[in-house]
């Protein structure tokens, strides 16, 4: 096996363990009972990362491989979390508009 094809196989796994820990300390983060903190914006951007965490995880457990759905599902993944990015800057952008 080459240098890629190694890397290839296990950058998923890598992947998925590092999105574990930023997880974690979304978990961490909202269980801080701070009222002056704008969730909003952040629920969102744990929403993308969750939806990261199940493009990932279908790469890792090699369902690229086995169904032809995923040519569909990546793309769609894709635009979810992109749409969700958006989302989260347009509502950080409105509630910034409303405390000056």
């Amino acid at each position: 096996m080459t240098y890629v094809e190694c890397l290839e196989i296990v950058a998923p796994w890598y992947n998925l363990v590092l999105v574990g820990i930023v997880i974690a300390l979304f978990i961490k983060f909202f269980m801080k009972p701070s009222k002056k903190i704008y969730l909003k914006p952040w629920i969102m951007l744990f929403i993308a990362i969750c939806v990261y965490i199940i493009e990932e995880g279908m790469t890792a457990f090699g369902f690229s491989a086995i169904n032809d759905i995923y040519r569909i599902l990546h793309p769609l993944f894709e635009m979810i979390m992109i749409s969700l990015f958006i989302y989260m800057l347009l509502l950080q952008r409105d509630y910034l508009r409303e405390l000056k």
